[in-house]
């Protein structure tokens, strides 16, 4: 007879190890996030929805579309790192939503996606 354990193992389910992964995890979603993030503010803003000042000259527009990611990315990190630094993660579904939201992100940034708005 097989245990619950080992049914949630074959299955491809959550199995707890004991400790807390939450910090790591926190990071890991943070960096998808920031990538949706850069790819819709670069989407919004070639498609003229969010005008962004320069922020530095020589850069030009990217700069203000950057920083306003990498500042919602560190939010993010660390809002999620704070609610989850002691908490274990099923680490394969957080993956696959990060994996889904840096699809999103690059996507964003794909002048073709831009034409058609």
């Amino acid at each position: 007879m097989v245990n619950r354990l080992e049914r949630r193992r074959e299955w491809g389910g959550f199995v707890s190890t004991g400790s807390p992964n939450g910090a790591a995890a926190a990071a890991f979603l943070a960096a998808g996030i920031g990538a949706f993030a850069m790819g819709l503010i670069a989407f919004l803003y070639a498609v003229d929805l969010l005008p962004l000042p320069v922020l530095y000259e020589p850069a030009g527009g990217v700069s203000s579309r950057t920083t306003l990611a990498l500042a919602i990315w560190l939010i993010a990190w660390g809002f999620l790192h704070f609610r989850w630094r002691a908490r274990e993660i099923d680490i394969s579904r957080t993956g696959w939503i990060v994996g889904g939201l840096i699809a999103l992100g690059v996507a964003g940034t794909f002048p073709p996606l831009w034409n058609a708005f």
